[in-house]
């Protein structure tokens, strides 16, 4: 059985991560990509570690896109990238607003050729507004929606202490919000036959994600209390073996705290004068935390507890490194990742599609991270160019190819 996405084709003007990052989804769901790469090179290919012109991180977002490399600065190119557009089912970009409308290449312009084209755009503050014109990197705006300040305030850290995240959300959830309205736009199109333009914007998807808005917006002070059942009251316990875990209730939370008691079958710590407010609580959690951790170590192993655990619905999660994860037997079982060729004689691990569907044996099709423009000559005679044409084209300098000369050096 062929994978959802088979014969849809995605164009990919984009680079870095949130545009890379929805196309990519859709590569995985089985659609063909073409990246269209400018003449600097994806940002991304610069990152470490890497192998010669291959970056860990540009692999991630674009193994398996075909790689085509234009200045669109140039006439002729942007006449290639028309007549991409029009053979299009999506298109991504993640510019900032007006860039392809000043080429020529924006949702109108492409539309007027190919009417039922599903074109997404990515941006920081979106296509309208104020802030439309704004530079926008993933921690940056996670900083202006108030993502980076409930980080530091539900940890209490402030000076030289603060960070913003080891992760972009912003980046990879705008993505993510990308595939899935180009999803729904393809089934709006196979419906109507009509295209739709999507304007996604990365503040409005930090927004959407954060699931105590409702809370922060509320003007309600709730003390000691904690306003949600969310990740950021989880508390770190000591096992029977001695190896850290997690689980995912705060102590302090009146909604929480009862299922410790439940586990523990402890129902007097309710009338404990130390343990009765949250107030309280907070203030004598050394105590309350070493009360738990104290009955953990009455168990002879984590399984037993967890058995004790799972009976009061309290879930825990070991505290492991990518590379512990990586080795367990589950994520190979699941198969949460795979190799990539490193187009240098070895191989980078990336992640694997995280969803399996019935009726495919999982078999995951090859990918391979393209240099760039190392699909030029091919792609340009699917449009009918000849060599002749494509001569022209490298001369006027709308063709870009700098995977000749390695792929050159490669074979010498």
């Amino acid at each position: 059985m062929a994978l959802p996405l088979e014969g849809v084709r995605v164009i990919d003007f984009s680079r870095v991560l949130a545009g890379p990052h929805c196309a990519k989804h859709l590569l995985d769901l089985g659609a063909e990509v073409i990246k269209i790469e400018p003449p600097r090179g994806d940002l991304s290919r610069l990152a470490f570690p890497r192998s010669g012109d291959i970056s860990g991180y540009y692999a991630q977002q674009n193994a398996g896109k075909r790689n085509i490399s234009i200045d669109l600065n140039v006439a002729e190119a942007r006449d290639v990238a028309l007549k991409l557009c029009a053979t299009a089912d999506i298109i991504v970009e993640n510019f900032r607003p007006g860039v392809l409308e000043s080429f020529g290449l924006g949702y109108a312009s492409v539309a007027a050729r190919n009417p039922s084209v599903v074109y997404v755009s990515i941006s920081g503050y979106g296509q309208r507004g104020s802030w439309r014109a704004r530079m926008a990197y993933g921690p940056a705006v996670q900083a202006e929606v108030g993502f980076t300040r409930n980080t530091l305030r539900q940890f209490s850290v402030d000076g030289a202490d603060r960070r913003t995240d080891a992760l972009t959300h912003g980046d990879v959830y705008a993505g993510l919000h990308g595939a899935i309205a180009a999803l729904a736009a393809l089934q709006h199109r196979r419906l109507t036959g009509q295209g739709r333009y999507i304007d996604v914007a990365m503040a409005a998807v930090l927004t959407s994600m954060n699931e105590r808005v409702h809370y922060d917006l509320s003007g309600i002070d709730l003390g000691a209390e904690e306003p949600i059942l969310g990740a950021a009251g989880s508390e770190f316990f000591t096992s029977p073996e001695g190896f850290e875990f997690v689980v995912p209730f705060s102590l302090l939370s009146s909604m929480t705290f009862p299922l410790y008691l439940a586990a523990m079958r402890r129902p007097d710590l309710a009338d404990d004068p130390r343990f009765v407010t949250p107030g309280l609580r907070k203030e004598n959690l050394e105590a309350l935390h070493a009360v738990v951790q104290n009955w953990i170590w009455t168990f002879e192993s984590m399984d037993a507890l967890d058995a004790q655990f799972d009976e009061a619905k309290v879930a825990t999660g070991r505290l492991r490194d990518i590379n512990e994860f990586h080795n367990t037997d589950w994520a190979k079982d699941w198969v949460t990742t795979r190799e990539v060729d490193d187009r240098h004689g070895g191989t980078m691990t990336i992640p694997a599609p995280p969803w399996h569907f019935s009726g495919h044996d999982g078999a995951l099709t090859p990918q391979t991270p393209a240099h760039q423009g190392e699909h030029n000559e091919e792609i340009l005679k699917e449009l009918g160019y000849t060599d002749d044409q494509m001569r022209a084209l490298v001369q006027s300098g709308a063709l870009i190819e700098p995977a000749r000369e390695i792929l050159a050096e490669t074979e010498s």
